[in-house]
């Protein structure tokens, strides 16, 4: 497991999950036609370590609680899906799946998003807050998956000074998935959350 960790001022880490991408342009960014919907986790396919409510699946980017500063621009706006999942306070989990026009633009977006979460712990901070970035390595499914994530801790915070997230992105030809998750509450859990992007990826067809 790689580490990495940055102490600076001016940038904040919300508190909820996380995501972000250089996307590909290309003809997916210019489809207008819906594709049907690849398959989707379920509540049962979420860590047992937690007690999950789910929202139903919508389609559309959903929310962005992004460790990087908004989407680029020519993202795909269709064929784009997204389910949230939450506990009673202290979690939060997401699903996202985007369908491209090929596999080499769905491997770009893939690779890109990788990198990015790669970055977020090195990004600035706001004063007070240090974030440690975490390489939780592959997950052998499909064309392949990755779990990496981050830890903050905020010297100044009254309380929940402390913040977990993981971030998986997986794929399986032009479909890509990227499954989240984040809390103020205890250990991230790696073992479990490794399983769930494995599922994720293999539900998608």
């Amino acid at each position: 497991m790689g580490v990495r960790t940055g102490v600076r001022g001016g940038w904040v880490v919300a508190g909820a999950a996380v995501l972000a991408v250089a996307v590909a342009s290309g003809p997916a960014a210019g489809a207008d036609q819906w594709r049907p919907r690849p398959g989707s986790l379920y509540l049962s396919d979420l860590p047992k370590t937690e007690s999950w409510r789910a929202a139903p699946i919508a389609r559309g980017w959903g929310e962005s609680y992004e460790c990087l500063e908004g989407w680029p621009e020519g993202r795909p706006e269709v064929n784009v899906w997204h389910r949230d999942f939450t506990t009673a306070e202290t979690a939060f989990a997401q699903q996202k799946v985007v369908v491209f026009a090929t596999e080499a633009e769905a491997a770009a977006f893939a690779d890109a998003t990788r990198r990015a979460y790669a970055g977020c712990a090195e990004r600035p901070q706001r004063p007070g807050v240090t974030a440690t970035g975490h390489d939780h390595g592959v997950v052998d499914v499909e064309e392949g998956a990755t779990l990496q994530g981050m830890h903050t801790f905020d010297a100044n915070a009254q309380e929940r000074p402390h913040f977990n997230y993981l971030w998986g992105v997986g794929r399986d030809g032009d479909t890509v998935t990227l499954v989240l998750w984040a809390s103020y509450w205890g250990e991230p859990p790696v073992a479990a959350w490794r399983n769930t992007l494995r599922t994720a990826v293999n539900k998608l067809y």
